[in-house]
């Protein structure tokens, strides 16, 4: 990959509403490959917001996790970056893919992902211009589907420091997921309540990157449920083929005491 820079070239530049508070997503995860139930998240995030909070969206960011997940069905994280941004570039006016998680040579917990989206935000770019001549920090949030919040209220899956630095300082939007007990799950994070919005998914779409893996790998078509062009780059590359070339698969799980993104963080990136 080439030299990192932050992208921003997406970002709202200025508040359209200074009384608001503004908002950042991150969808941190595998995207191997993205679906288009990765791009539909931010969609209804973007609705929830407008409709039921007082945020003001000013951009979204995939963050791919990098190859030391090692994680089955991984493909390398150039393929997996390139994919994210071959859905975005001519999809969204507003949605962006941050590489430096994918280029750490170690792997990074999620709290440490929102830390940098948080420094380059807030501490480098000193937040957004309100619109009224002063600017404002901006709240960085973790994108995430309800089964991330099933896991974050299973005992020791998550270490109580990563879940107090994600949801105590930064918060999540939790996408709703059929068959998923969301609010058992939330009757346990009480203490963070007032920062995981939950948003039901009205038209249900359970497509996910593991469903896509295996219809390649049977040779079946995944046309119209993932974008075109990345349906075109997965068969340029020979992709999730049985051969798995440009895969990782026969790499192993992380150790348990990495935690942090021990299950996926997005609603279907398995």
């Amino acid at each position: 990959m080439d030299e990192y820079r932050f992208p921003d070239s997406r970002l709202k530049k200025k508040m359209d509403d200074s009384s608001k508070t503004p908002l950042l997503l991150v969808a941190c995860g595998s995207f191997s490959p993205i679906t288009f139930l990765h791009l539909r998240m931010f969609v209804m995030a973007a609705d929830y917001v407008k409709h039921n909070t007082e945020f003001e969206m000013i951009g979204g960011y995939l963050s791919p996790v990098s190859d030391a997940y090692k994680k089955q069905g991984l493909a390398a994280a150039e393929h997996r970056v390139a994919m994210c941004q071959l859905a975005i570039d001519k999809a969204s006016t507003w949605l962006m893919v941050d590489t430096w998680e994918a280029e750490q040579k170690e792997y990074q917990p999620t709290a440490k992902v929102l830390d940098h989206f948080d420094h380059e935000i807030n501490i480098v770019r000193k937040g957004i211009d309100a619109g009224d001549g002063t600017r404002k920090p901006v709240r960085i949030a973790l994108l995430a589907g309800a089964d991330l919040i099933q896991t974050m209220s299973t005992p020791g899956v998550w270490s109580e420091q990563d879940l107090d630095h994600i949801l105590g300082r930064y918060g999540t939007f939790i996408i709703e997921r059929s068959g998923t007990d969301i609010d058992e799950a939330l009757a346990s994070l009480q203490n963070y309540r007032d920062n995981i919005y939950v948003i039901q998914q009205l038209i249900q779409n359970d497509v996910s990157s593991t469903k896509i893996r295996l219809f390649l790998k049977r040779g079946m078509s995944v046309q119209y449920l993932i974008p075109a062009p990345v349906v075109e780059y997965i068969e340029q590359n020979h992709l999730y083929t049985d051969d798995h070339r440009g895969s990782s698969t026969s790499l192993s799980h992380p150790q348990d005491n990495d935690k942090g993104k021990s299950k996926e963080t997005t609603a279907s990136a398995s």
